[in-house]
Order: C-alpha cells, then sequence, then structure tokens
C-alpha cells in the first residue's frame, strides 16, 4: 500500500534530464530504477536463472518481488518475496511478503508471515495491529450479509494507467484524474504512465473520455478536482515547485469564465511552502472545503483539514477534524456528502491498503467514530475516492449509488474507477434487549525505543520498536497532572474525558524523554459505538554521549551556508527535543565531500554548522549548550577514490551531524 502514498498527492518531482529516459535498457536493474515495471519483470527473471550465488538471487528476486507489486499482479509478487526471503535477502523480503499476503486477502498466511517477522525482529510488538487487522478482515470478507450489501463493477473507460478519484460535473460527466498518454506534458516521460496527471471528462452516456480544460490543465500534475454547488468555481491539486527545488502540491482555484473556460488558477491563501495539500472537497453550501494535508500541526501522516469561507469570500485559516477521523497514518480523499464526510485511511482498523470510510458530524460541530465500508467496497487493496451519484435514475431497490477508486486484482490495470450500487441490508439477526449505553474513551499509550539493524549505531536502519519496561509517563490532563510506570508491556491506559486535551510526556534514565498529545475535542458519542479506543506511541532515543547522528534532510545551497527552509523541519524537532531535554549539550558538525581543497571546504563546514546553531538558538535554544565544529573533509563517511565516487557516496559525505556532548 505504501507505493501508492506519494503519488496519491503528485508531488513526484521530475529532476532527470529527458536524454536519461531515451538510453537503452541495459539491464533489469536500470529498468526497475527508470520505473519500467513490465520491462524489469521480463529482464530480471532472465538474470535470476543466470544467476550463481543465493545472494544474487536473492537480491533478483526482491526486485522482481517489488516489480510485480507496481503492476499489480499479486500472485507473482508473493512468490518473488518468498524466494527472496529463502535466499537471504533478510527482513524486508519477509516484511513485503507479509504486506502482498495480506493486499491479496490471504490473511490466514499474512498473519503467520507477521508473526513470524516480529519473531524475527525482536519485537512481537511491532506487527500486533497488522495481525489483529488480518484476522478482523478474514472475518469482514467471509460475511455474506455484507456481500449482499453491494454491488460493484468495474468501469469500461478505464486504461492500463492510473484513473481515479471520480466527480460528478454538469450533466451525465464525471471528472476523474489520469495519467494516461493523452494528458499535458512532455512527450518524453510518457513511457512512465505516472509522471503526468491531468483530469479529464467522462460521458457516462456513451463513456468517452476527453482532456479537461486548459489553464487548469498543465504540464504540472494536476488532480483530484471539486466543484463549487453551482460550477462557478473548480478547486484541484497542482504539484510544481522552483527550479531544482523539490516540487509541493498546492490547492488551487479557478472562476469559471462561461463554457468550458476558466480563469488562470491562484493558489489558495492559506496555502503555505514546503507542505503538501491535496483532495479538496466543497460542502452543498459553498461554505466549507475539506482537504488532506502533512501538514506539521497535523497528528501524523496526512490529515483531513476544514476551512470556513469568509465574509469576503476567502479562506479561513483551517481546523484540523478531531481523533475520531485523524490518526497518526495517513487520511486522504475527502468528500463531503450533505452531513456524511467519505474518506480514506491506511492506519484505521482496514483490510489491507487504503480503505473507505464514513462518518457524519453532528449539530454541535464535533465527529461520529469513523465507520469502514467493509466488503466489497473495500478490499485488501487500496479503495479510495467515494462519491455519490444523485443525477443518475436509480433501479428499484438501490439506496444509494455512485463511484469510487480501487487497485484491486479484477480492474483493467493500476488504479480503476468502479461503480457501485448500494442495496437494503439483509434482515438483521435478533438481537437482545438494548441495555443501558455507557459511553467510555479508552486511550492505550506506549511507550517505545528503537530497534537498530546494527545494534548501538544509531545512524543504522530501525528496524522496529519494542516496549521500554521502566519507563515513566507524566500524564497533563488540563486539571491535573499524575504520573504512571510503564511494565514489561510498554502499555499505559488512561479513560479518557470528553472535550480535553491531553499531554503526556515519557521519560527514562539513559533515554532522551518525549512527548506526545491527544485531543478528545471534536469526538461525538455514536450509540452505535458507546465504547471508543484509541491508541498513541511514544518513542524513546538513547543516548549515545560522543556519537555522531546524522541529521536528515539538511542540505546547503552550492557555495553557501545559509539554512534552507527545507532543512528547517529537521532542525525544529531538534531545538524541540533539546527543550524537552535541558540536560544535554550537543555539538553540531558539518562534512563535505572530498572535493575542493582542505581550507576552502573547512571554512564551508564550519559556517554550516554555525548557521545551524545560529537557527536553534533562535528557537530559544542556550547558546551555552551548542557548539559548532566543521571537519571538512576529515572524517568522510564513505571513503572512496575521490575521481571515482559516485554522486551517492559524495552526497553522504556532505552531511551535519550533532552529538551529545554531556548528559547530566
Amino acid at each position: 500500500m505504501y507505493r501508492k502514498l506519494s503519488f496519491f498527492l503528485l508531488f513526484v518531482a521530475v529532476t532527470v534530464a529527458a536524454c536519461t529516459y531515451t538510453q537503452r535498457i541495459r539491464d533489469g536493474r536500470t529498468a526497475f530504477d527508470r520505473k519500467q515495471y513490465a520491462v524489469a519483470t521480463k529482464m530480471l527473471e532472465k538474470e535470476y536463472k543466470k544467476a550463481k550465488s543465493r545472494v544474487e538471487k536473492g537480491k533478483i528476486a526482491f526486485l522482481l518481488g517489488e516489480s510485480y507489486k507496481e503492476i499489480n499482479k499479486s500472485d507473482q509478487s508473493i512468490s518473488w518475496y518468498e524466494i527472496a526471503y529463502n535466499n537471504q535477502y533478510g527482513v524486508d523480503a519477509l516484511k513485503e511478503y507479509a504486506y502482498a499476503l495480506k493486499r491479496a486477502q490471504q490473511y490466514d498466511e499474512a498473519m503467520q508471515a507477521f508473526k513470524e517477522l516480529g519473531i524475527e525482529i525482536g519485537s512481537p510488538y511491532e506487527y500486533r495491529r497488522e495481525i489483529l487487522a488480518s484476522d478482523r478482515a478474514k472475518n469482514w470478507s467471509k460475511d455474506e450479509r455484507l456481500q449482499k450489501e453491494y454491488n460493484v463493477e468495474v468501469q469500461s473507460f478505464n486504461t492500463g494507467f492510473a484513473d481515479y478519484a471520480p466527480v460528478l460535473y454538469k450533466g451525465r460527466t464525471l471528472v476523474i484524474t489520469s495519467d494516461r498518454k493523452a494528458s499535458v506534458g512532455d512527450d518524453t516521460y510518457n513511457w512512465t504512465g505516472n509522471d503526468f496527471s491531468d483530469l479529464f471528462l467522462v460521458d457516462l452516456e456513451t463513456n468517452n473520455v476527453t482532456a479537461f480544460a486548459e489553464p487548469v490543465n498543465s504540464e504540472n500534475n494536476e488532480g483530484t478536482v471539486s466543484f463549487a454547488p453551482d460550477f462557478s468555481e473548480v478547486y484541484f491539486t497542482r504539484c510544481f515547485g522552483p527550479k531544482r527545488e523539490d516540487a509541493y502540491c498546492k490547492l488551487m482555484v479557478a472562476e469559471n469564465t462561461g463554457g468550458e473556460s476558466w480563469s488562470i488558477p491562484r493558489v489558495l491563501d492559506f496555502v503555505e511552502d514546503g507542505v503538501n495539500y491535496g483532495h479538496p472537497s466543497i460542502s452543498s453550501d459553498g461554505r466549507t472545503l475539506y482537504f488532506s494535508s502533512n501538514h506539521p500541526d497535523g497528528w501524523g501522516g496526512y490529515d483531513i483539514w476544514m476551512s470556513e469561507r469568509q465574509e469576503d469570500g476567502s479562506w479561513g485559516t483551517p481546523d484540523l477534524l478531531s481523533r475520531s477521523i485523524n490518526t497518526i497514518g495517513n487520511e486522504k480523499f475527502p468528500q463531503i456528502d450533505n452531513d456524511t464526510l467519505y474518506f480514506s485511511s491506511d492506519f484505521l482498523p482496514g483490510m489491507g491498503g487504503l480503505d473507505i470510510f464514513r462518518t457524519y458530524r453532528f449539530p454541535n460541530g464535533s465527529w461520529a467514530p469513523a465507520k469502514n465500508l467493509k466488503v466489497p467496497v473495500n478490499s485488501g487493496a487500496d479503495d479510495f475516492g467515494y462519491t455519490i451519484d444523485r443525477s443518475a435514475p436509480r433501479r428499484s431497490g438501490v439506496i444509494q449509488q455512485g463511484y469510487f477508486t480501487s487497485t484491486r486484482d479484477n480492474g483493467i490495470g493500476n488504479d480503476d474507477i468502479y461503480r457501485f450500487e448500494k442495496l437494503p441490508p439483509p434482515p438483521a439477526p435478533p438481537q437482545p434487549e438494548p441495555e443501558e449505553i455507557v459511553y467510555k474513551m479508552i486511550l492505550d499509550g506506549y511507550v517505545l525505543e528503537k530497534i537498530y539493524e546494527q545494534p548501538g549505531n544509531p545512524n543504522s536502519r530501525v528496524l522496529a520498536r519494542k516496549p521500554l519496561p521502566g519507563s515513566t509517563v507524566e500524564i497533563d490532563m488540563g486539571k491535573g497532572k499524575k504520573t504512571v510506570e510503564i511494565g514489561e508491556d510498554g502499555l499505559f491506559t488512561l479513560e479518557l474525558d470528553e472535550n480535553t486535551d491531553y499531554t503526556f510526556l515519557a521519560s527514562k534514565e539513559g533515554y532522551l524523554s518525549n512527548d506526545a498529545e491527544f485531543s478528545t475535542k471534536g469526538i461525538g458519542r455514536d450509540p452505535e459505538t458507546p465504547e471508543m479506543r484509541f491508541e498513541i506511541e511514544i518513542v524513546l532515543d538513547k543516548i549515545f554521549i560522543d556519537q555522531e547522528i546524522v541529521l536528515e534532510n539538511i542540505y546547503y545551497d552550492f557555495d553557501r551556508w545559509e539554512i534552507r527552509a527545507d532543512a528547517e523541519p529537521t532542525l525544529n524537532e531538534l531545538a524541540s527535543n533539546l527543550k524537552l531535554n535541558p540536560q544535554i549539550a550537543i555539538q553540531l558538525s558539518s562534512h563535505t565531500d572530498c572535493r575542493g581543497n582542505d581550507r576552502y571546504n573547512e571554512d564551508l563546514s564550519q559556517k554550516r554548522a554555525q548557521s545551524a546553531v545560529d537557527y536553534l538558538i533562535a528557537q530559544g535554544i542556550d547558546a551555552s549548550r551548542l557548539s559548532a565544529k566543521g571537519y571538512g573533509e576529515n572524517q568522510l563517511a564513505v571513503d572512496c577514490i575521490c575521481s571515482r565516487c559516485t554522486e551517492e557516496e559524495h552526497q553522504a559525505n556532505r552531511r551535519t551531524t550533532f552529538k551529545i556532548l554531556n548528559s547530566q
């Protein structure tokens, strides 16, 4: 499911010159790297047969599993992941094997694979949710009553490319997002099938597909549209950025200027730089705009936000929807239908990838607990973009009809659009007399530490997390505080009050303290779900004295040392950690690659390290706790012959690090 997360918001930045794409593909790895997955599978299978060692076979088999996953061939991807694992590729192959089984709805096999994975990495905790979710999804998939509640049919206007996010337009017309070859953009990129996305009109009477008007469509990526109730405005996502900088997705609006003509689109005022926005959906009265964003003020991943239209017609500062909807995972593709909100999540209890959920808004503004639409609308694949069609005539007995998107295996290829009909549910079995409803909200909190691929090396890959017994958590409930001790399972449980903000500070000797937040504001009571359970995780980092730790995503312009905007989130997180841990002092260091003379590199790296220190001081960190050191090229992470170093090796050497000097 993770391959889709970035594509859904279309923030892939195309940075390779066109001539690179036209070079001849000579091996399977090159085809894979250039996303020619169908070509890669053919080449890699031939290379696998010629491979002489188990290690080489394992590497090729893993690439085959990844390639078949990308072209939605579950059976082949499962087989090759298993072969990769059996040929010593390691836990990554077992992990992908488990998730592939889950996406293919082979839930018993997936549960067993997740159990084995937890044992192998040394943390059964890490995949407990996947095991529980697989068991629940298995029961849903066997429920015959659920299967009878919907008719679901793939639509013939789909292509082998990505076709998704359907929205009803004027007359019997559907607007979809697609990266089919008719998209606007440089033709040299069309071979990938997903470099450029545009909006298309589908005539539902004839299934004829035509491109939406320019200037809404452009050479950038466009997608996921919403229209004002009178079709006077169009809201959509466009992904773009300055030259040589990352492309971010922004919310755009254009006004109808007559017929199918639209004004030059402009970015909505509340959109911030360095944040991705997408999937707009405007309410039936035109007063509220819902969308998805990975804004740092959210609960984690992508969350759903809403903005109210102001008296002057502008959109107000967005509000984050409640924890009955948003999670630490990804919530995307909101679609508002009167007081009911449909959206997709990969963290709420689901069947595999993204699942479609439904919630509704109470008159007081709070939201009901999200309900999974279950099978046959949801599947082990990614399911999203649910929209209701009220304009088409309905067959007798049909309650609701519309469209949604899925990557399930029985489609035409890639993302496909399906039509659904919701039917009256079969009679429910007799239920006992209802008891008096007692409403509860329970929070399960876990305190965890990281498991590194190389124990004792904080720069090595994190394989998983495991419970951290012996830690303590201070809970601030607004009206008072309390401290709880954490046992062997890493768990603390708290019964929550309504309309309350909570903060949690976890600590343990030898670890950096960390905090978390949770709020019950905006969570409404639902008689169908009187007891709601939520979950948070607080991860504590072990303190490694006098050991350099690489700060990710700290880059500088050529021959410059100023902190760029894309480095600020990492430094802000470091500043937050320093505030939570006033007992530590750190040294910030900068390293260059081997190119350039020694004096130049030492001077440049010292300026860069000092810039990072100055930034932290501006964030309120005491200067006495910070020092800067530029090492130039004296401590290369990759010791290669300079004239023969690859660009990746040079990048690994150009790094900014910090190390803890003391901890009182």
